[in-house]
């Protein structure tokens, strides 16, 4: 039986060579090819929003992509079948492969989330996702807060401590910080919310960085609302735990404007 050709990934993105090595002493070659077209596709989603390839455009030929990554045409071929299914781009046989407009992108899609809070995200963008936030968070803490069990209390508890614990840099500040926020979703018992924890995870992340500026610190009264919070769903109390995460929001967005505005050359739209 022949054996299987490997794909090589020397100029393929964020591959490391000892990952190429170690896969290939394994035999594992199908491993191998979904991670070289996953990291093709993360390349090239990145760029697509950050608008290096414009939507309307036509990415280069397919024979020119293959050799920018060294890789065959199935991996390119599943590499654009990603991007497909985010609705990214749109394959025509004879045209080419085209970026789709932007409001068809699958702006929900977490990995779509994330290349956008990669690639300088402006002032509007973000406010838009602090909507999305300020629709669903405050009236999350309001049902969390409506009947609470010792459970989910004690999870955003050791949340909340943990935040308090890190808040000088000394731990992981923004994972404590998700957990918290990400708790109260899982708390209010609705399989709707709580199935949001994964559409919004990149988003709360984005915020959560750039509110804390990299996540080093928190400023004392942002933790203090966060207390104002798990207290009230502590004291089973909705208004409170409504009002209270509202302020919060309505403070972190303009933490993050300010932090945007303070790096420089972030456009407001």
């Amino acid at each position: 039986m022949a054996r299987m050709r490997i794909p090589t990934i020397d100029r393929a993105p964020n591959v490391p060579r000892s990952l190429v090595n170690r896969t290939s002493r394994r035999g594992d070659g199908d491993a191998l090819k979904r991670n070289i077209y996953n990291q093709i596709a993360y390349k090239l989603g990145q760029e697509i929003v950050a608008g290096v390839y414009p939507a309307g455009s036509l990415l280069p030929n397919a024979a020119d992509m293959r050799a920018r990554f060294s890789v065959s045409r199935p991996v390119l071929r599943e590499a654009y079948s990603i991007l497909s299914a985010k609705s990214l781009i749109l394959a025509r046989p004879k045209i080419g492969t085209r970026v789709r407009p932007r409001a068809d992108w699958s702006l929900l899609d977490p990995e779509v989330l994330a290349w956008h809070l990669q690639a300088a995200p402006t002032e509007h963008f973000v406010g838009e996702l602090f909507a999305l936030r300020e629709m669903v968070e405050p009236a999350a803490a309001a049902l969390a807060a409506a009947s609470p069990s010792d459970t989910t209390v004690e999870q955003i508890a050791d949340a909340y401590r943990r935040m308090e614990r890190f808040k000088n840099g000394t731990g992981d500040l923004i994972v404590a910080d998700l957990e918290f926020h990400t708790g109260i979703l899982r708390a209010t018992n609705n399989q709707f919310l709580a199935a949001l924890v994964g559409l919004i995870h990149a988003a709360l992340k984005c915020a959560f960085e750039f509110s804390w500026q990299g996540a080093a610190h928190i400023q004392d009264d942002r933790l203090l609302q966060h207390k104002a919070i798990f207290e009230a769903i502590r004291n089973r109390d909705p208004e409170g735990a409504r009002d209270r995460m509202a302020e919060l929001l309505r403070d972190s967005i303009e933490d993050v404007r300010g932090y945007l505005r303070q790096r420089g050359g972030v456009p407001a739209r």
